[in-house]
């Protein structure tokens, strides 16, 4: 308060004198309505001759940036119409409160962290020096980008915002204060690569103790580095280009080596590769392929999971056993206790997308469910035992974001959270020695911008479409539909006027698409838990009516061009891997019968041409873009080049996409139905402001691309467990 300062995990966020000020007031009276004229009074004194009212709410507006927070879901500042303002999270001050503060408690010292809080540091203790700006970054090679958004594993990324860099902890009983440890960020160059919308579970980092290992984006590509235990910059390990964008399962158990998954595909089951700490080499481990792997104690042994499987594969001489079988899901994180009794793993459903931690002893071949009746948090995941075997560290997500929770040793019950934000907070690895943990620490927000072909350049789009994720225009040009960062669907006109809220909070909208007349939306969506579905509902707003009434995952829905027909896919491996056959089908929305389209197994992400004579679609492993003629019944390969989110022209005559595993991720216009691809541009470098990835998002009326630019920082934080 004295300096005022606001800081950020160890970074301090810019913010003008007038709406500090405005924020300072709102914290001395939390949870109390503080209205515009005591506002004015105090701040900008009765006689001040300004526009109060537009200055009061470009303040508000500020805050709310620097916050992270939303006008249309506070977290943290509320605005009650014609009353004025109200700070609504916990505000803890951590020295003596004043007077006029509603608490002393800290919620830092509470067992569980649920709501997002302000923690106001001591005034005489100086804030951390400020961190030099992020280096440049640029997108990640391979994704689905029209996949499911890692809500489960990402949503706490950029929800909150603190004064300070305070993490609670809970030790001992609820009754008892916690000390609060101290979070040390390791790296400021916002370059280690985080949890995307194309990755079920996010990258792993390891340790030898004195390197950290983990994937970091140089120069457009994901690729291996190292990182000293006490911080500093990347450096990238020199590598073969097989394992140039390779994910990271282990290290050895002799800490020289590392075990890596290739990443050359967007297929879910690759190679496995063994790479010297100093880099240098590959060695292929046998032919199996996998999705995730780790050493086996004794270090002679692979243990790796390939579809519902858990195998072993020996390395001297390639021999393969099994190990056990999942009765659901897919296996990921598996790690290993430090005497090797213990094999703690997640799994991911493929129909519900939700992650759960599992435990399988050994000896044993009957894995066991762990947190089974935990509600306090969803989607427990990632897990890393300490050295000494005393805690066990998960990721989890609750209401205030994603963070860092821990188990006793071999406790199977009452997790204690040890992160409540500001970031979002997962990846743990633990320390070779002690009771340090290493973790990832992310925060993002996204532009949507609309390309210029004669400018060769970005614009933003308007206001009220800033925060799009994905949207969709009406065939009249009169109306857009798109969803938000929460995952909720809305509609306007094209100029913002009409805006309203389409689906509930509870409802997880992809996409959605407009009907030929304008009337309706078909939209892809998911209760939570549940597979996704197919929904359709008027653009006025009203009742959902979900189109299918089965037990499997089902997107992209798209129209014909009389209105009376959908096409809609499967997902591919990254959304779900589904043992059922994927092919596109056609739904007569009259009778709600199916059928499915002749020859198109493998094929998924439907787009219906506006003339109705075309449907585009994409291969499983997103290499081919394909086309079907509905006259002549008949498929052809429009174009052989990495393909995602494809977009028709408003005249049918072409379909736009997203080469994203190609050099400078272009945007190619591919003509129908000759396949001529001509480039409309390249993504990476249009944007100076050094974003983190771009996502191609669609076409506006007049065929220009729309481009959302993710702007991320990911970067490593420790936390001593044992500090006191």
């Amino acid at each position: 308060m004295k300096t005022g300062e606001i800081w950020k995990a160890g970074r301090r966020i810019k913010l003008q004198s007038q709406p500090f000020k405005v924020l300072a007031m709102l914290l001395e009276h939390p949870g109390e309505v503080i209205s515009k004229e005591e506002l004015q009074e105090r701040i900008w004194g009765q006689d001040t001759n300004v526009e109060f009212e537009h200055s009061l709410a470009t303040a508000v507006n500020r805050i709310r940036d620097a916050l992270g927070d939303s006008a249309s879901n506070p977290r943290f500042i509320e605005t009650l119409a014609r009353r004025g303002y109200r700070f609504i999270a916990p505000v803890t001050w951590l020295e003596a409160a004043p007077a006029n503060s509603q608490s002393s408690e800290s919620p830092g010292t509470s067992e569980m962290l649920s709501e997002p809080a302000i923690l106001i540091a001591p005034a005489e203790h100086p804030a951390p020096a400020p961190s030099p700006a992020p280096a440049e970054s640029h997108g990640t090679p391979s994704r689905r980008l029209s996949a499911i958004p890692a809500r489960n594993l990402y949503i706490g990324i950029g929800l909150a915002a603190a004064l300070g860099i305070f993490l609670g902890f809970a030790w001992g009983t609820r009754n008892t204060p916690s000390p609060l440890p101290r979070i040390i960020q390791l790296t400021d160059s916002g370059t280690i690569v985080p949890t995307g919308s194309t990755i079920e579970i996010p990258p792993a980092s390891v340790t030898d103790g004195v390197q950290i290992y983990t994937s970091v984006v140089s120069s457009g590509q994901g690729v291996l580095a190292r990182i000293p235990v006490g911080g500093g910059d990347a450096q990238p390990l020199r590598v073969p280009q097989q394992v140039l964008t390779a994910s990271l399962g282990d290290i050895s158990p002799d800490h020289t080596e590392l075990l890596v998954k290739g990443h050359l595909s967007t297929e879910a089951e690759e190679p496995l590769w063994i790479v010297p700490v100093g880099g240098g080499s590959a060695f292929r481990v046998s032919n199996v392929l996998a999705h995730d792997a780790t050493w086996m104690p004794d270090g002679k042994s692979i243990l790796y999971a390939t579809g519902s499987q858990l195998m072993t594969v020996r390395l001297q001489d390639g021999a393969v056993s099994p190990f056990t079988t999942l009765s659901s899901g897919r296996a990921f994180w598996m790690r290993w206790s430090p005497d090797g009794s213990l094999l703690r793993f997640t799994v991911v459903d493929p129909v519900s997308h939700a992650t759960s931690l599992w435990q399988l002893a050994t000896g044993s071949h009957q894995p066991r469910k762990l947190l089974d009746s935990w509600k306090i948090a969803a989607n427990p995941c990632c897990g890393t035992w300490t050295a000494d075997g005393k805690y066990f560290v998960f990721q989890a997500i609750s209401d205030a974001g994603s963070d860092l929770w821990r188990l006793d040793g071999a406790s199977l019950e009452r997790p204690y959270r040890i992160t409540a934000g500001p970031l979002g907070f997962g990846g743990p690895v633990a320390d070779r020695s002690g009771g340090r943990i290493y973790f990832l620490g992310t925060d993002s927000r996204s532009q949507l911008f609309a390309f210029d072909t004669h400018r060769n350049a970005l614009f933003p789009e308007p206001d009220f479409l800033s925060g799009a994720i994905r949207l969709a225009f009406s065939r009249d040009h009169q109306w857009v539909a798109w969803t938000d960062s929460h995952d909720r669907l809305w509609r306007a006109r094209a100029d913002g006027s009409e805006r309203i809220q389409l689906t509930p909070n509870s409802l997880h909208v992809f996409l959605a698409t407009w009907s030929p007349d304008g009337q309706h939306l078909a939209a892809m969506a998911a209760e939570p838990r549940q597979p996704w579905n197919i929904y359709i509902l008027s653009s006025d707003g009203g009742s959902l009516v979900p189109l299918l009434h089965e037990n499997r995952n089902a997107a992209d829905p798209s129209w014909s061009a009389d209105g009376k027909s959908l096409v809609f896919g499967r997902v591919d491996d990254l959304m779900g891997r589904e043992n059922a056959p994927r092919s596109l089908e056609i739904v007569d929305l009259a009778t709600n019968k199916t059928m499915t389209i002749p020859h198109s197994d493998g094929l998924f992400s439907p787009r219906w041409s506006p003339d109705g004579r075309y449907i585009s679609a994409i291969t499983l492993d997103q290499q081919k873009l394909m086309l079907y003629d509905t006259l002549t019944r008949t498929w052809t390969t429009l174009a052989n080049s990495s393909v995602a989110d494809p977009a028709w022209s408003t005249d049918s005559h072409a379909v736009y996409i997203h080469a994203f595993m190609a050099e400078g991720q272009p945007v190619y216009r591919v003509s129908v139905p000759d396949g001529h691809m001509e480039r409309v541009t390249n993504l990476v470098g249009l944007q100076a402001a050094h974003p983190a990835d771009y996502y191609f998002c669609g076409l506006t009326p007049d065929n220009s691309p729309l481009v959302r630019v993710r702007f991320s920082a990911g970067d490593l934080y420790s936390l001593d467990l044992e500090a006191h």
